[in-house]
């Protein structure tokens, strides 16, 4: 598959969905780190010393592709437990070229200087400028000082209307700056905006090597047009003081269709990237290969490798997101019947829930599903679906209501859930709560921008599909087989094929080209050998980690704590080539026991597949203290007709024991290392030990745990 092959196949899909009429716009908050430290910062932490010195340099890379944008300063984050709202750095540009900023560079991209600034020059500067700007109704600026005399605010109208300077009975005029103080619990909120009086506050930076630069200060401005004449005046303003650098920060900028606004954020172990939506693949996929060569460029990178060869994602996820050109277009608003067939959608293909999901999934995860949660929970979900499309033209607002309380985690936090749709009409989150967002949580972070727009597309597509037509008319309860046989990733992806199936056949087929990336995304094969004509297959498969402890207590921390010793493989056996034997007389003993291997059928023929759960570590705080942990797996392929055996042996660690010489260099010496794990080795047919079932106990239908034993 060459890059033209791929680029046609999203030119094609882009082209599909616009040809049925369909504004279905998409974001992604893709993650970085630094995975060859071993620093707090880049394994657990969200803060650090070399954090934002690195958010600066990506900016710097991903500005480059983007002239005539501006840094702006607002807030990240807030958790309990930390003093002060988490950084935010972004890049604010026209998308049609209405504005360009012509003002000097943010301190950090700008030459050192050390020439005087004149702070109440600048202010008269920008007063002037700001009261020569022509609209229907003048604008009017009016600057005081309050007790601090370093601070110079100006208050400004832009209805025609005076401001008034009223110290006294409005204390608001004299408000800390907002990054200086913890986010209140109602959120961020301007109550001077909202009367119709924009303050800035202006001061002087004094930077660590003795620079000097204007910092500014911006309120909440509700509206586009009035953000970008603000910031044309504070352009002029700056020209005409001759200044070479300005520091602009405060609250988050207005968006709409005509503005790209990308932020960069510290979470725990990585820097996240919240890109601009775009309204097609291609845009997504330009965009996203911008993020990605920044951050190899200046050595961050989109996965981590373990030191056996194990390879996770960066540690912060990838989520995306779907809305439209503006809130009320969005395709969950302007089709109300979309959401609840995508709630019933995903929950009859659980591949959508967990093929690409990050290692720790499940009900204590950060995008557990609906019927993960308390059951009964999940019987009233079926209802309110049921309610709310026997609801005729259902208001935003209503369609948010009916569906919020069950898109959340079992303690009721509504950012926690395979679907977040916290922005989607929620009136209770100021400033970002009615956006019409819906947000894809259950992805891990893709490792390169080929694959994050091979996501992009599949999530468009499923929702242009189901706004035509409902493909799953009621909601699936799986019972124990969801994480029994959907923990393995043959029949995860089986379900993948049946979701492509239905794209075909509805007219939004992905194709080849993305349908390959899709599947060959996650990492999990181990080892490989053929033997006898049969090729045998040690994969990863999926484990849902339990919480240890309450999950109130745990709630308003960033993470949870959770036991995540179990591990759990997937054994396959299948004929090479499909005209060779079957897979009759074939026997797998493990440990002295038969595995109950199940004959299954899938697009390449006939195989033989099993789970196997047991404990990989013993955790420092965990469950089950007693449970001793398994080093080395012995397994025997067993061919009763050709009286022939292969032994082969799993190793968590290198089989020798020793020290890896440090982390994997890349991908490559990654694999090796996984397939060093796995010793093979033939063994004569009339050495085998006589082997015994299972306890009934420690089987499941698709799985064995030997922790049971």
């Amino acid at each position: 598959m060459t890059f033209s092959d791929l680029q046609t196949a999203f030119s094609q899909h882009d082209s599909n969905i616009d040809s049925h009429g369909l504004d279905i716009w998409i974001g992604m908050e893709p993650t970085f780190t630094q995975r060859r430290s071993e620093t707090s910062e880049w394994l657990s932490e969200a803060l650090g010393p070399e954090k934002l010195d690195y958010a600066y340099k990506l900016l710097n890379e991903i500005r480059q592709h983007q002239p005539g944008g501006i840094v702006l300063h607002s807030l990240g984050r807030q958790y309990a437990g930390e003093a002060l709202p988490r950084w935010s750095i972004g890049h604010y540009q026209s998308r049609d070229d209405q504005f360009f900023w012509e003002g000097p560079p943010d301190p950090h991209y700008a030459p050192p200087s050390e020439a005087p600034i004149d702070i109440e020059t600048f202010a008269q500067a920008l007063v002037s400028q700001i009261g020569s700007v022509t609209s229907e109704r003048a604008w009017q600026a009016l600057p005081f000082h309050t007790d601090d005399c370093s601070l110079i605010r100006i208050l400004v109208r832009c209805d025609g209307e005076q401001p008034v300077i009223d110290l006294q009975n409005r204390p608001g005029l004299a408000r800390p700056s907002i990054h200086s103080h913890q986010i209140p619990l109602q959120g961020l909120v301007d109550e001077l905006a909202r009367q119709g009086d924009m303050l800035l506050c202006l001061d002087v930076l004094m930077a660590d090597n003795g620079d000097q630069s204007i910092r500014i200060e911006l309120p909440c401005i509700d509206n586009v047009a009035t953000f970008l004449h603000l910031l044309t005046c504070i352009s002029a303003a700056t020209k005409q003081c001759e200044l070479s650098q300005i520091r602009l920060q405060g609250f988050p900028p207005p968006v709409d269709p005509t503005v790209a606004w990308t932020t960069i954020t510290p979470d725990p172990a990585v820097v996240e990237i919240n890109m601009a939506p775009s309204e097609n693949v291609q845009g997504f996929f330009e965009h996203s290969m911008h993020c990605y060569d920044a951050a190899e460029k200046i050595g961050l990178s989109s996965y981590r490798l373990q030191y056996n060869g194990v390879v996770s994602d960066s540690g912060g996820g990838g989520q995306f997101t779907i809305g439209g050109s503006s809130p009320l277009n969005s395709p969950f608003l302007r089709y109300p019947a979309l959401l609840p067939r995508l709630i019933r959608y995903l929950n009859a293909h659980p591949a959508l829930s967990y093929w690409f999901a990050p290692p720790s999934i499940g009900s204590s995860s950060q995008s557990p599903r609906p019927d993960e949660g308390v059951h009964d929970s999940f019987h009233e979900l079926k209802i309110a679906l049921e309610h709310l499309e026997k609801t005729e033209n259902p208001q935003p607002e209503f369609i948010w209501r009916n569906l919020s309380p069950f898109m959340a985690d079992i303690s009721g936090n509504q950012h926690r859930s395979e679907l977040n749709i916290e922005k989607l009409w929620n009136p209770f989150l100021p400033g970002r709560g009615c956006l019409g967002l819906v947000e894809f949580r259950a992805f891990r972070m893709p490792r390169r921008a080929e694959t994050a727009a091979a996501i992009a597309a599949l999530l468009r597509a499923i929702v242009a599909m189901l706004i035509r037509e409902d493909k799953e008319q009621n909601v699936t309860d799986h019972g124990d087989q969801l994480h029994d046989r959907y923990a393995l990733p043959f029949y995860l992806r089986n379900d993948l094929e049946l979701v492509f199936e239905d794209l075909d056949n509805s007219g939004f087929g992905l194709g080849p080209h993305i349908e390959r990336l899709l599947v060959e995304e996650p990492v999990r094969v181990i080892a490989r050998n053929d033997f006898l004509g049969y090729r045998i297959e040690l994969q990863q498969a999926l484990e849902f980690w339990p919480l240890i402890g309450d999950v109130s207590s745990q709630e308003r921390g960033g993470s949870r704590l959770i036991d995540g010793s179990t591990s759990r493989l997937q054994i396959s056996i299948r004929p090479e080539n499909e005209d060779r034997r079957g897979l009759d007389g074939l026997e797998v003993q493990l440990e002295g026991h038969r595995l109950p291997m199940r004959l299954e059928q899938d697009q390449f023929g006939p195989v033989m597949v099993f789970g196997l759960r047991y404990r990989s570590f013993m955790p420092v705080v965990g469950l089950h203290p007693g449970i001793s942990p398994l080093s080395i797996i012995n397994f025997v392929l067993a061919d009763s007709k050709t009286k022939q055996a292969l032994k082969f042996s799993y190793h968590e660690w290198h089989p020798d024991g020793i020290a890896y010489p440090g982390l994997p260099v890349d991908l490559k010496d990654a694999e090796q290392r996984r397939r060093e794990r796995v010793v093979f080795d033939t063994m004569r047919y009339d050495e085998l030990p006589s082997a015994a079932d299972f306890p009934r106990s420690a089987i499941s239908n698709f799985c064995v745990d030997l922790r049971r034993l």
